[in-house]
């Protein structure tokens, strides 16, 4: 079994070469807070089961970073479990609203195939993904429900979303290559791990936690712990392909223990071309297909209206604080908190019976709590989140105060 290795020596091997280790995980873009109730989630849930501990070569956790951050695969195809535990309470899908800013039909753009909708299914619950990929310009993503299926095609310029069970399609195009179209909900351990690494930082120890084998492949164990207080992020592990440096299971448990807030992994995989025919598209006869250019624009909420539909501050958020104790806020530019009028004041009064009561210097307000997640939401309209604790947030609004 591979050692461990000390996030001291981690730093010592950083400050020798300062191009390497951090700064190259730092090209890897994590957003700094989190932005809206239970927003974006860098997590997972229990680790696949290990079939063996296989034994590697030394490596150092700055190495490890290295060889992700080298990591090339552009060809690859098999089956991700995703899973998913936030601790939301259940609320008959309103969850999944606020989190993704649905209209009332279940998507942001009024089609059911909008990928910014559909893979926000992934908020909550275990999901089967099946994913393959040919190079920047040709990728895919298959979200298998009960006797259904989501496919998110990019071939080239275009861009498809297919719901099977609407028979609905949603079509875009790029400029370029796949980097170029809008980003979408992350869903594999490389989309995770990208975001996580650059949150490594002196806020953070890192070591190599020993080896796994995932999907039948050998791999090293990556830990990534806060060194700060306050946060309700306690670890997340990386599990690289020794041979590609390629992440292929991700999991965040959260400070309060128990189950993970969510494990992605990958339960088989190849690194084989897949055929060409895998990226083939053509819309079903009879399938409703909605362009992007003649999607509906999304809606930002005002005050008074269903808060599923989203967050977004009017002058877009701010970050208070550093590091994992980092708090995203932003001024809803509505006075009274919770949303109320003739139906605002049932919503408001339902959202406010699960959240906390509190009060400081910056007034009153209503803790949302999650496993990873929470957000304040004071009476003079103003929204802090992160992935703190309520502690941590009461002291983020009266420091902005």
């Amino acid at each position: 079994m591979a050692p461990y290795e000390s996030d001291d020596a981690v730093g010592a091997a950083r400050d020798d070469n300062p191009r390497s280790g951090r700064r190259k995980a730092a090209r890897y873009g994590v957003p700094v807070a989190v932005v809206g109730v239970a927003a974006a989630t860098i997590g997972l849930v229990p680790a696949l089961a290990d079939s063996g501990d296989p034994d590697l070569p030394r490596i150092s956790a700055e190495q490890l970073i290295e060889k992700i951050a080298k990591s090339d695969v552009q060809q690859l195809s098999g089956t991700v479990k995703v899973s998913t535990d936030l601790g939301l309470p259940d609320l008959g899908g309103l969850e999944e609203g606020l989190l993704s800013g649905a209209g009332e039909d279940g998507s942001g753009d009024g089609s059911s195939a909008d990928p910014q909708a559909k893979l926000t299914e992934l908020v909550s619950g275990t999901h089967t993904l099946r994913v393959a990929a040919d190079g920047p310009d040709r990728q895919k993503l298959s979200l298998l429900e009960r006797g259904a299926e989501y496919s998110l095609i990019h071939d080239g310029k275009d861009v498809w979303g297919y719901d099977s069970k609407s028979n609905e399609v949603y079509h875009s195009t790029t400029a370029g290559s796949g980097k170029d179209h809008r980003a979408e909900p992350p869903a594999t351990p490389k989309d995770f791990a990208d975001e996580a690494l650059k949150a490594v930082d002196d806020t953070t120890s890192v070591t190599v936690d020993g080896t796994a084998q995932v999907a039948g492949r050998d791999a090293y164990k990556l830990l990534i712990q806060p060194r700060q207080s306050g946060t309700t992020v306690g670890a997340i592990s990386i599990a690289v392909d020794a041979k590609t440096g390629m992440p292929l299971k991700f999991t965040l448990t959260p400070k309060s223990g128990g189950a993970a807030v969510l494990d992605a992994g990958f339960t088989q995989v190849s690194f084989a071309k897949p055929a060409a025919s895998t990226f083939d598209f053509t819309p079903p006869k009879g399938a409703k297909v909605t362009e992007e250019k003649d999607a509906a624009p999304r809606h930002t909420p005002k005050h008074g209206e269903d808060v599923a539909q989203g967050f977004e501050g009017k002058d877009g958020p701010k970050v208070l604080g550093e590091g994992w104790t980092s708090v995203a806020t932003f001024d809803t530019g509505a006075e009274g908190g919770l949303p109320t009028g003739s139906q605002g004041g049932d919503l408001g009064g339902f959202l406010g019976s699960l959240g906390e009561q509190v009060d400081g210097k910056f007034g009153k307000g209503t803790v949302f709590s999650t496993r990873l997640v929470n957000a304040l939401i004071t009476d003079d309209g103003k929204v802090y989140a992160g992935a703190v604790t309520k502690e941590a947030l009461v002291k983020a609004a009266e420091a902005g105060k």
